[in-house]
């Protein structure tokens, strides 16, 4: 049986993040985008998932999704089949980086939501070239349609995520860890820290994109997937 194939959105980010995965993978099995606005702690989030996701599922979760789907195997590890992270960090908030996003609530609040995207995912976070400016827009885009109470609770969520550094060596399904070149929010060798704990990860780094890595190189990351789900499964959860 096709295992189902669940993708978690990043920061005020939809389904649209996925559009290339989506029409290609959903010919073959199941694809469904699970949103990641339903609380204020990663921890919440990822309980209120497990109780509306599939029995057993392949993983994949880009930026915040990926800090949600470390949470997911962490409390669930039976009902992963395989992982993917990108453009995400296992290590929780420091206290200054916590701190400095009071300032970001604030000014979404009093209704400057499109200004604070602006600042956290700059163009410099994408890699060059004409796409980067349309896929900057896409991102605002979903961001004026989820809002600013949705940002208020996924701010909050990753000031107090845990970190998830000890539970990566405990990870024991198939891992793909998915970054590109020109990410500058979560860089290469934070990616590379994380392939490095999980036994037997595999890291692929895109030469040509950047945070927002499947609208940037999406074929690059569809052949990436492709391979990914058509790994071996595990079943040793010990």
């Amino acid at each position: 049986m096709i295992e189902p194939l669940v993708f978690l959105p990043g920061l005020m980010c939809d389904a649209r993040l996925f559009r290339p995965q989506i029409e290609l993978l959903s010919r073959t099995r199941a694809v469904t985008v699970a949103p990641i606005s339903g609380g204020e702690r990663i921890e919440e989030i990822a309980s209120g998932l497990l109780d509306q996701l599939p029995h057993r599922f392949a993983l994949a979760g880009l930026s915040m999704g990926g800090v949600v789907a470390l949470e997911l195997i962490r409390r669930a590890p039976e009902r992963i089949s395989r992982l993917c992270l990108m453009a995400t960090d296992a290590q929780a908030d420091t206290p200054q980086i916590a701190a400095s996003r009071e300032d970001l609530i604030i000014a979404a609040q009093g209704g400057r939501l499109e200004d604070v995207m602006r600042k956290l995912v700059g163009s410099d976070a994408l890699a060059p070239g004409p796409k980067r400016i349309p896929i900057l827009n896409d991102l605002l885009t979903m961001a004026e349609g989820l809002g600013s109470e949705v940002f208020v609770r996924q701010m909050r969520a990753l000031q107090r995520r845990p970190d998830q550094q000890a539970a990566l060596r405990k990870i024991k399904v198939p891992t793909l860890v998915l970054c590109g070149t020109h990410d500058t929010l979560t860089p290469v060798r934070r990616h590379s820290f994380m392939a490095d704990l999980i036994p037997e990860a595999e890291i692929l780094v895109l030469e040509n994109a950047g945070h927002l890595l499947t609208l940037e190189a999406p074929d690059q990351v569809n052949e990436a997937l492709h391979t990914w789900l058509s790994a071996p499964q595990r079943f040793d959860y010990g």
